[in-house]
């Protein structure tokens, strides 16, 4: 299972490419509750209605964090109250790394710094939106130029990216990210 955060799954529904998470066929595809309430905001109805189009045709599943559990004690004190040298983190990040926790899976980010801690602390496999583009490229889903027309759309929507083109980052970061993601 791939815990989505907000601002990775934002990144390809701001773009109307979130149809190639769905073509990669990498795992269940998991929106806690918190990033669908997050998308789900007024002020980006169409975010929120993308959102609802993949749930509604069962290409996403949503899930929440039980009351009373562990993973809503560590959610709470992940968004609230972290440990001594850690700042809070939102609540989108929280929720999708305290349900990858509890399910054994893969945490979907690009909010490496906000989360590396806790990716560290439990042992959990990161992919990210520069990862995901990079498996979409390898499997021929999309050429170099889409790719790095897609990551320009990206950076114009003010997704964060670790590099200025699709090209670059592949050259670059890409093989760092298939260990985080423990090559899947």
């Amino acid at each position: 299972m791939i815990f989505f955060d907000t601002d990775c799954i934002s990144a390809f529904l701001w773009v109307k490419r979130e149809d190639l998470l769905v073509k990669l066929k990498l795992g269940r595809l998991i929106l806690p509750q918190a990033v669908m309430g997050e998308l789900l905001n007024p002020s980006v109805p169409h975010l929120g209605q993308r959102a609802r189009n993949l749930l509604s045709v069962g290409h996403v599943e949503t899930m929440d964090i039980m009351t009373g559990t562990e993973e809503a004690a560590l959610f709470k004190q992940m968004t609230t109250k972290p440990l001594p040298g850690l700042k809070p983190i939102g609540k989108g990040e929280a929720a999708a790394l305290v349900l990858a926790r509890a399910h054994n899976g893969i945490i979907a980010s690009n909010n490496i710094s906000d989360i590396s801690y806790y990716v560290r602390e439990y042992n959990l496999p990161r992919m990210t939106t520069g990862y995901f583009l990079g498996k979409a490229y390898e499997a021929g889903l999309i050429s170099d130029n889409d790719a790095n027309k897609i990551w320009s759309d990206m950076l114009a929507r003010k997704r964060l990216l670790p590099s200025p083109s699709f090209s670059k980052y592949y050259a670059v970061v890409y093989p760092q990210d298939q260990v985080a993601a423990g090559s899947q």
